[in-house]
């Protein structure tokens, strides 16, 4: 069976608490994003699970399928403060799609050992026709980088 969850590991210097409030914040997923999709986002912060925000998104960014412009509606499916957070999205007239994006955070020496995976074991058959996986684990990575120098910038003496 292939693999269907992919899941990256980075040290980050700086507390748990501001690396988890870019991840509960709509525009933090843009400001982050390494895909160039999210291109903005409407919403309150999250603070815990069934909460909602908006993303307008733009496919053309990834070159792979002709969806253009459209907004998914971020879904928050897991949330324990400073420590976890995983979402799903659903869209507008399109069937449920079942994948699951996450972050796990640990206080390390470091700062924060943050885990960052994403999960499309449970897609339905409408989606597992070669769409899966939208962003490949080097993505992931790269979010990771941008997530670590958007928070390091943010420590008081940066």
């Amino acid at each position: 069976m292939a693999t269907e969850r992919f899941e990256v590991r980075r040290q980050i210097a700086a507390p748990s608490e501001g690396v988890f409030a870019v991840l509960c914040d709509p525009q933090g997923h843009v400001t982050i994003d390494s895909s160039g999709m999210l291109q903005s986002a409407e919403g309150k912060p999250v603070t815990g699970a069934g909460d909602e925000f908006v993303v307008h998104m733009d496919r053309e960014s990834l070159n792979d399928y002709p969806l253009g412009k459209y907004d998914v509606t971020v879904v928050i499916t897991r949330f324990v403060a400073n420590t976890e957070i995983e979402w799903t999205i659903t869209v507008k007239d399109w069937p449920r799609i079942g994948h699951r994006y996450g972050y796990r955070l640990e206080p390390s020496e470091v700062g924060t050992l943050v885990t960052s995976y994403y999960d499309w074991s449970e897609i339905t058959e409408d989606f597992r026709r070669g769409v899966f996986p939208v962003i490949p684990e080097a993505g992931l990575r790269a979010t990771l980088g941008i997530l670590a120098r958007t928070v390091e910038q943010q420590r008081p003496g940066h």
